[in-house]
């Protein structure tokens, strides 16, 4: 997608952080931009700002908790509003860590809800649509760094759900591609935003025990010499769609993590091969 003037994005997360950052970044490139978040104060703070860079016309917000119903809802309303979305970018996540021996039933329900089931809904609700009006797109969705090197037990949850998003981008990479279809994993490193800010963002179906109520509370803010600005991060999405670039990684510092890994894997995989199942694998078969 090189020419992105008039396309339309829906982003969800898109109030704040990240997606604020990816949000304007798109608005200054010309393109409209739907804002899908959670928090409603995230919403008030966003717009006054995005109309005083001269984008009142170009921009929208919708209150969005990324389940089923509403992601469909707020697909109507973007349709509504502004017409044929060309770029969906599955953002919205939290940043859900806590003990190992305390996590519960409803911790792994709501890290999942969010940071894995929003992402399949908003591939559910859009990928039709934008498949239905023939004129191209691109998906970005927001995995982490963490997902791409071993972690300490405590962000398992989190770990869990952007490992499974980092293998949905890599899966549907190729067969959208015959579909002039995108598809962009961000993983960002130390990046200024709320994510941290939990235990704002957990419903009250999602009961929390004590041992992550404990860890929610004291939220994990820390900051980095290296920690980038959301613009920042906004602007490597942008390049990214241009050029369908699978993977935005916006830090180094993990390198050495990610080559040990990889290389364990390399090795332990054996060297007879079957050349019947190395056709299949490689889609010959």
């Amino acid at each position: 997608m090189k020419d992105l003037k008039g396309k339309v994005a829906f982003i969800t997360g898109g109030a704040s952080g990240i997606g604020l950052g990816i949000a304007r970044a798109f608005l200054d490139a010309g393109m409209r931009a739907v804002l899908a978040d959670l928090r409603q104060d995230h919403i008030d703070e966003a717009m006054p700002e995005l109309t005083r860079r001269g984008h009142a016309e170009n921009v929208h917000a919708i209150p969005l908790d990324v389940t089923r119903d509403a992601i469909a809802a707020a697909a109507d309303e973007t349709e509504r509003r502004f017409g044929k979305v060309h770029v969906l970018v599955n953002n919205a996540g939290v940043g859900i860590t806590g003990p190992f021996a305390g996590i519960t039933y409803a911790d792994w329900d709501f890290g999942l809800a969010v940071n894995l089931g929003g992402v399949i809904n908003g591939l559910q609700t859009f990928l039709p649509r934008i498949r239905a009006h023939g004129e191209g797109g691109h998906i970005v969705s927001t995995a982490s760094l963490a997902a791409l090197v071993p972690m300490p037990a405590a962000f398992v949850v989190y770990v869990a759900a952007k490992a499974a998003v980092v293998t949905i981008c890599e899966t549907l990479r190729v067969e959208l591609m015959a579909e002039n279809i995108g598809v962009s994993l961000l993983c960002p490193g130390p990046v200024r935003t709320n994510i941290h800010e939990v235990a704002k963002n957990r419903p009250a179906k999602f009961e929390v025990g004590d041992a992550f109520r404990r860890a929610e509370q004291a939220g994990t803010g820390v900051a980095f010499p290296s920690m980038m600005e959301p613009a920042e991060v906004g602007d490597l999405v942008v390049k990214a769609v241009r050029d369908n670039e699978l993977y935005i990684i916006t830090h180094g510092e993990c390198r050495p993590m990610a080559e040990a890994r990889h290389a364990a894997l390399i090795a332990a995989m054996p060297e007879r091969l079957d050349p019947a199942l190395v056709a299949m694998v490689q889609g010959r078969g």
